[in-house]
């Protein structure tokens, strides 16, 4: 029976894409591999290394190398630059993540593996549900999860000034199911557009890592948050 489900779930993933895009979405995903990998040893850099930590020089080093990727179009013959790019702005985005880490081992030092690995079943999961999916049938998301995404964005803010509890947790939910939405809606968004003839698959990579690294923010956070409350439960006792 195992043998058959898997039979029928390679046959299923042949017959719904095209060789063209097959072989673009493993460039795509080994790419992405390569951004994870980066992002993992920028993290390992700020918590156990003084060379350099998270601060406003990673943050807006994060920002140019992103401007000058988008800046340095797609042409065949500059992809060891712009993987270049991709792997360094994937090492200072991990930087970036290093306070939220180090807060997350202060609470409980499997956390990080727990987000990790929730992350990545999450990603998963929603990937190959847009992969299998009708061709476009999740491209109208766009429009909502931005939509969702900005006022979510305008919450947080008028959450400086009022500090509640309830919008704070609210917005990590609700901003959950929206990475997860733009999970499926990118990866659709990506098969759609390989159909079409955009081979740019750093750039499809980049836009999945964006998605991969805000669903695991959001799950660490949630984790911690819950370890934390469980702790001082503990302690009132």
């Amino acid at each position: 029976m195992e043998g058959i489900n898997l039979e029928r779930f390679a046959r299923g993933f042949t017959e719904n894409l095209d060789p063209n895009v097959r072989k673009h979405l493993k460039n795509v995903y080994a790419s992405f591999t390569l951004a994870s990998l980066c992002a993992c040893v920028g993290g390992y850099v700020h918590m156990f290394s003084t060379v350099v930590g998270a601060g406003l020089l990673t943050s807006l080093g994060a920002i140019g190398t992103l401007i000058w990727l988008l800046m340095t179009p797609h042409d065949g013959k500059n992809q060891k630059e712009r993987l270049a790019l991709l792997g360094a702005f994937a090492f200072l985005s991990g930087i970036n993540l290093g306070p939220l880490l180090q807060m997350a081992v202060m609470v409980n030092q499997t956390l990080i593996l727990e987000a990790l690995l929730g992350t990545s079943i999450v990603f998963a999961c929603f990937s190959l549900a847009a992969l299998f999916a009708p061709r476009g049938q999740y491209l109208y998301l766009g429009g909502i999860l931005m939509s969702t995404l900005s006022i979510l964005f305008w919450l947080s803010i008028m959450n400086i000034f009022f500090a509640s509890k309830l919008i704070f947790q609210a917005n990590l939910y609700i901003g959950l199911a929206v990475m997860c939405g733009f999970v499926v809606f990118d990866t659709q968004s990506i098969v759609v557009k390989a159909k079409r003839g955009d081979r740019d698959y750093i750039m499809h990579s980049i836009e999945l890592f964006i998605d991969f690294i805000a669903i695991f923010k959001r799950i660490l956070i949630l984790l911690t948050d819950r370890e934390a409350s469980q702790e001082k439960r503990k302690k009132r006792n």
